[in-house]
């Protein structure tokens, strides 16, 4: 059975950080390319950022260098480090597993921002 279970969301100040982690389980971790994407209110679903098997990362334009993803095979967790939080960033935020014709979702998480 594949869970990927996300923890660390909550509720903090603009200008504050949080680490999302996403622990996985059921798949072979290190195949996978693992992402976050997130979803505020009245929006679609839109990518955060991913880390590919080997390590490389991309991030989506309104995160970058704000926000750094990371991945621990011997635990098989992903995480994202989020720095220097803005309103804007207010979501639920889901972790992802890909690869191939396989593709897996977390129930997310809720990021909010706000003083």
């Amino acid at each position: 059975q594949v869970q990927l279970v996300e923890s660390g969301g909550g509720l903090v100040q603009p200008g504050g950080s949080l680490r999302l982690s996403c622990v996985v389980s059921g798949i072979t971790f290190n195949r996978f390319r693992m992402g976050w994407y997130r979803q505020a209110p009245g929006k679609q679903r839109e990518l955060v950022a991913h880390i590919y098997s080997l390590g490389a990362t991309d991030y989506a334009d309104s995160v970058k260098g704000r926000f750094t993803i990371s991945r621990d095979s011997a635990k098989t967790t992903l995480y994202l480090q989020m720095n220097s939080l803005e309103p804007e960033d207010t979501a639920v935020y889901y972790c992802n597993a890909y690869w191939g014709t396989s593709d897996y979702w977390g129930q997310g998480t809720q990021v909010t921002v706000s003083s």
